[in-house]
């Protein structure tokens, strides 16, 4: 009996008693027991009326990978090697990188319904709550290299941005890697951040985990634990699956990659500059503990940032530089 198995008989909206659910998973009640507590420390909130039984307290739409697939054009089906939806997981993009390493991984996906190791950028550790929100990795082999894939994650933002504009949200894209969404107060809340980690060389073949982490439905004491302004998808469309955005972004994105070798960045740029949260915006560069203010332009083919300082143009090349709005 998996966490997931559970959630799925208990998430029908009708109440069951611990010896039916026993019944149905095939395992006793205190087996039950035990999985219906690992569901508080998930933060899945439960009904429980005695005599009745238990059921969630609000309906959670689990990911279901043969209608993820079932959605998918048929070109991308054709790209698509295998889908894995996993119900937790330390990291959806070190279980692609494993993968790889097995001699698998181009043409993967995988979808989690929580992680709890993921990682940002400069190795923050990134916790998600129980199906509350949309985390995809997707591997791919590039025979180019690492130089060829300057702009990759720039490009995702895009794809992701025009998914979520489909079904009537306005996204904004932060350089060089995170999706943002207006607070109506003249600011934003992240929306969901991007992870592009490559092994390979300059040259030769390489290999690249492409993470995303989407904010579906996070609920407000999980919010309050976060340092900065978060948004969340069912903010501007309630109700939106994570099974229809599921698709819809694999098809974008197995799309995108099949032709990112060819195209680079050049293609995506316009897309990116029309969604640049800060185009013209005093800003804040952030490189390790120095601090210098600048205004945003646009970003180039490459995906680097041109930004006005000190009366003159500097381009910002990524690494370990963050750019934030000046308060």
């Amino acid at each position: 009996m998996t966490i997931g198995e559970l959630i799925r008989l208990l998430s029908d909206g009708e109440f069951h008693s611990g010896q039916q659910l026993g019944e149905k998973l095939g395992v006793s009640r205190a087996a039950v027991w035990k999985q219906l507590r690992k569901l508080e420390d998930l933060g899945i909130p439960m009904q429980a009326v005695k005599g009745q039984g238990y059921r969630l307290a609000e309906p959670l739409e689990l990911l279901e990978g043969p209608a993820v697939v079932a959605a998918l054009s048929r070109d991308s089906r054709q790209h698509l090697a295998r889908l894995f939806v996993e119900d937790t997981l330390p990291s959806s993009n070190e279980f692609l990188r494993e993968r790889f390493r097995q001699g698998a991984g181009h043409g993967e996906a995988c979808l989690v319904e929580q992680q709890s190791a993921g990682r940002g950028r400069r190795g923050r550790i990134w916790t998600t709550p129980w199906g509350r929100t949309l985390m995809c990795s997707v591997g791919w082999r590039f025979d180019a290299g690492v130089a060829a894939l300057e702009g990759l994650s720039l490009a995702i933002g895009v794809v992701l941005a025009q998914m979520l504009e489909r079904h009537g949200l306005n996204p904004a894209l932060k350089w060089p890697n995170d999706v943002l969404l207006p607070d109506g107060q003249g600011g934003f809340g992240k929306l969901a951040g991007i992870l592009v980690e490559m092994s390979g060389d300059a040259a030769g073949p390489c290999e690249v985990v492409l993470g995303m982490g989407i904010n579906v439905d996070l609920p407000d004491s999980f919010r309050a634990r976060i340092d900065q302004p978060v948004a969340c998808v069912h903010d501007q469309a309630p109700g939106l699956s994570r099974n229809v955005m599921a698709a819809e972004l694999l098809d974008g994105l197995l799309t995108m990659l099949a032709s990112f070798e060819e195209n680079g960045f050049a293609a995506w740029k316009d897309e990116w500059n029309a969604r640049h949260a800060f185009a013209g915006w005093d800003i804040e560069i952030i490189r390790g503990e120095r601090r210098e203010l600048a205004r945003a332009g646009e970003v180039d083919d490459n995906g680097n940032l041109w930004v006005r300082k000190d009366e003159q143009d500097e381009r910002l090349v990524g690494g370990e530089i963050s750019v934030r709005a000046r308060p």
